[in-house]
């Protein structure tokens, strides 16, 4: 096990006078405290001997029938009893890599991948190869050339992971023309599919993307998660498995934990019962909307010639390429010295790649903060890059996992 990139930045990012690009936090501020008070309060007092008591190890049966709901959105229809309730979506991760994982073998990544589920497959040992992407998401050739140059090696391939919407770190979005091919290499290869889907609901432009799982029941298992659209401090995720898997997620959960929080699933539940939590949703688009165009403004009036970003649809993130020579990770203590934090991108890969990357983050900031905070990276990035210009300091980034345009060409 080795300590998150991320993690190791929330003492730093955390201070005051520092303006965090750094973490994904959820702007729960925005939800209506006020309500959901009342609401726990009258959980208690009404069903609080249930609340406070041990649960299944399946999870509570009306959550996971309005889990089945929330999917509906994303042109899922799936049946309540292949659901199973988790700590988060990142519990469900652990679990299915618990499942699934020798030592040894091989799981299918982006490149670049969310960093907690590189902690989780690299603490059961398995090989993490990374699949290119580009500005429409994972490449279905690559994914095919990667599987089959795994297979002639011998290698185990176990399963693909990807997080096909507003992906983190890259902020992309599998096209939806490369939805089909993605599930075509697969079944052809008999890959199994792990569609993790925590920013599906939070697009800024028209209805939610339809999920792999709505076109594949048997060969995806879906994760999805209430921490971006309702609250991370309720830990109420969810996996959506075929029916063999379901029952071995069954046993890995109460073997790990016995049973979830039965007073988290059933304040979530009353919340979907007597929220409108659709507007919910809506309002905390439109809230990350208006941060989403504060980030891309400032960084096309603020940064450096030599920098290019992703324009993110929807979700947390925007992932920024660095002038050639300059590596992220060497001129993070400099930044933190002018006051501004982001996370390297070297964190997002399994390999040692990602020097010349760095994701940022603009869904807690007010506006005003993202701006001032763009503002100061940007003079740190200038500073580095005249440096290296003149006395050739720096790394040599590794090669990019995505491709990203400059703002004339996004």
């Amino acid at each position: 096990m080795v300590a998150s990139e991320i993690r190791a930045l929330f003492a730093v990012a955390s201070r005051p006078e520092v303006v965090s690009l750094a973490g994904g936090m959820p702007y729960v501020t925005a939800l209506p405290l006020d309500l959901i008070g009342e609401l726990i309060a009258d959980l208690v007092a009404r069903r609080g001997s249930t609340a406070l008591q041990y649960g299944s190890g399946q999870g509570d049966p009306h959550l996971r029938e309005q889990m089945c709901e929330v999917m509906r959105l994303e042109g899922i229809e799936a049946d309540p009893s292949d659901v199973v309730v988790t700590v988060g979506s990142q519990q469900a991760l652990d679990l299915i890599t618990r499942i699934f994982i020798d030592p040894g073998d091989v799981v299918l990544a982006e490149g670049p991948s969310y960093v907690g589920a590189l902690g989780t497959f690299t603490a059961y040992q398995a090989d993490v190869v990374h699949v290119a992407m580009d500005d429409d998401g994972l490449n279905p050739a690559a994914l095919a050339e990667t599987i089959e140059t795994l297979t002639r090696q011998g290698r185990r391939i176990k399963f693909l992971y990807t997080v096909p919407n507003f992906q983190n770190p890259a902020g992309v979005t599998l096209s939806v023309a490369r939805r089909r091919e993605v599930l075509d290499v697969c079944n052809r290869a008999g890959v199994l599919v792990i569609e993790d889907n925590p920013y599906g609901l939070l697009g800024f432009d028209g209805d939610p993307l339809r999920a792999l799982r709505a076109d594949d029941a048997d060969g995806v298992i879906y994760l999805g998660s209430f921490s971006k659209t309702l609250a991370p401090g309720f830990r109420v995720g969810w996996a959506l498995a075929p029916h063999a898997v379901r029952d071995k997620l069954v046993l890995a959960m109460e073997s790990a934990v016995l049973s979830h929080s039965s007073f988290a699933q059933l304040a979530v539940g009353q919340y979907l019962a007597t929220q409108p939590w659709r507007e919910q949703i809506k309002s905390f688009r439109e809230l990350y909307r208006e941060r989403r165009d504060t980030m891309l403004s400032a960084l096309e009036q603020l940064m450096p010639a030599g920098c290019s970003w992703t324009r993110p649809a929807g979700g947390f993130f925007v992932w920024l390429t660095l002038p050639e020579g300059l590596d992220s990770k060497a001129i993070l203590p400099r930044a933190v010295a002018e006051r501004v934090a982001f996370v390297p991108g070297t964190g997002f890969y399994a390999d040692g790649q990602g020097a010349g990357h760095m994701r940022l983050s603009y869904c807690y900031p007010e506006p005003e903060r993202i701006r001032e905070g763009v503002r100061r990276l940007a003079g740190v990035i200038e500073q580095e890059t005249l440096l290296h210009e003149t006395f050739g300091t720096g790394t040599t980034p590794g090669r990019a996992g995505v491709h990203t345009p400059g703002p004339d060409l996004a």
